[in-house]
Order: structure tokens, then C-alpha cells, then sequence
């Protein structure tokens, strides 16, 4: 069995800053790339950030310069720094990562429950 939990998301006033949290547990043996993903109501979930294992870390436009992805691999844990957040980065924001796991071979994608964030302006 394998989980990622989110954490972090709440309500902001417009310039402010949030960080979320995804921690994964169970059977992993190694996590490779992780990533954040945002719905906002009636959106399709759109790509927000992700790194690699221990490469670089690429962000879509829309963040670029205001938040910060990064990780802690022996908590096997992801993180987004939100900060100058607008009322339009309002979505459930969601983890994702790729790992192989210690029960079976091959890998694995799996997605967090999502956490909500509300921009308000």
C-alpha cells in the first residue's frame, strides 16, 4: 500500500504566501520525479511544477517566479512554496509522484487526495 498525503492549504489573502506538504508512505523503495497539479472549479487539472530525483525542477508559466518547488528525500516528501499567490492560483492542489515500490516490480504513479487553497482577493 502507498499514500500521498497533502497538507498545508487554507485560505490566503491575495499577495500572500502558503507552502503545501506531500508526504508518501507504505511500500516504496525509491521515489524518481514528483510534482504538483491545480484544478480550479470547472478547469481541467493542469501541471504546476515537478522535479526530478536530482535534476532540475520546471515550473509552468503561470508560477514562474513566485512559487518554489522542492524536496526532502529521506522523508520522501514533496513541497510547494506559494508565495505573491493571486485570486487565479485558487484550485485543489494536488501531488504526484512516480516510485517503485518494495512489493512489486515496475513503477508507479500515484496522486495525493488534493488540498484546497482559496486566493481571496
Amino acid at each position: 500500500q502507498v499514500q500521498l498525503v497533502e497538507s498545508g492549504g487554507g485560505l490566503v489573502q491575495a499577495g500572500g504566501s502558503l507552502t503545501l506538504s506531500c508526504a508518501a508512505s507504505g511500500n516504496i523503495f525509491r521515489i524518481n520525479d514528483m510534482a504538483w497539479y491545480r484544478q480550479a472549479p470547472a478547469k481541467q487539472r493542469e501541471w504546476v511544477a515537478s522535479i526530478p530525483r536530482g535534476g532540475t525542477t520546471n515550473y509552468a508559466n503561470s508560477v514562474k517566479g513566485r512559487f518554489t518547488i522542492s524536496r526532502d528525500n529521506a522523508k520522501s516528501t514533496v513541497y510547494l512554496q506559494m508565495n505573491r499567490l493571486k485570486p487565479e492560483d485558487t484550485a485543489v492542489y494536488y501531488c504526484n509522484a512516480d516510485m517503485t515500490r518494495t512489493d512489486f516490480g515496475g513503477q508507479y504513479n500515484y496522486w495525493g487526495q488534493g488540498t484546497q487553497v482559496t486566493v481571496s482577493s
